[in-house]
């Protein structure tokens, strides 16, 4: 999160709130992990908010790696599998169901090379400019395809998806990186999360319509297929 170490916390605390009334109006173990994805966000932002104190306060520096680690464990590990999953399971249609499980799979290999690379080759955060940089010396040869795919795990399942307003959910996205990517390149992966309360309500008005949705297919069912009146 861009600014300081109050608007993360801050940040993750309206986060964490979104995320439980989400979760709350989840009606089916399955949406329960499309629900959660505003109180991980919240978590994150929260992690971010430590780091923000390690990087400004010698007394806190103990917390600098673990802080660090764990923010870029959701954002780069956390989020390319976890996105298409939650959407996968809400799923309906068939056809689409086989898309949204390429989809996780091409996720899932994002988030094993990510970690791979977290593991592996040397990661550093530093405040630039009232944001935190994340400067990550991973091959550089393969970083453009590797962000292409990421986006496309993100991204795409939600406009395959037939789940009402879905598509949504996609738009906050593109929206947010796009105005992240144009006005602060250097900062992209902490900027970013700043448009997560945003992405978090489309999460919440989705939850919202899935409810409308199965009681509307749950009234149709009963017109089409009554049950037969009890002989007297």
């Amino acid at each position: 999160m861009c600014f300081s170490a109050g608007a993360s916390f801050g940040a993750g605390v309206v986060l964490t709130v979104i995320g439980v009334a989400s979760i709350k109006k989840a009606k089916s173990p399955f949406q329960i992990p499309f629900a959660s994805i505003p109180l991980i966000f919240g978590v994150q932002q929260i992690t971010e908010g430590f780091l923000w104190l390690a990087l400004m306060n010698p007394e806190y520096s103990s917390l600098q790696q673990v802080a660090m680690y764990n923010f870029l464990f959701f954002a780069q590990v956390v989020w390319p599998v976890w996105v298409p999953f939650a959407i996968l399971i809400l799923e309906p249609e068939e056809n689409r169901r086989l898309m949204s499980k390429v989809l996780v799979g091409i996720g899932a290999a994002v988030s094993l090379y990510l970690g791979y690379c977290m593991i592996n080759y040397p990661v550093e955060a530093s405040i630039m400019g009232n944001h935190i940089s994340y400067n990550e010396k991973f091959p550089s040869s393969l970083r453009f395809y590797v962000g292409i795919l990421y986006s496309i795990s993100t991204i795409a399942p939600t406009f395959f998806s037939r789940i009402r307003r879905m598509w949504m959910l996609g738009t906050t996205v593109i929206v947010s990186y796009i105005i992240t990517a144009i006005f602060y390149t250097d900062y992209i992966i902490s900027v970013w999360c700043f448009f997560a309360s945003i992405i978090s309500i489309a999460i919440y008005v989705i939850i919202q319509s899935l409810e409308k949705q199965e009681e509307e297919i749950s009234v149709v069912t009963k017109l089409h297929d009554p049950k037969p009146s009890p002989l007297i």
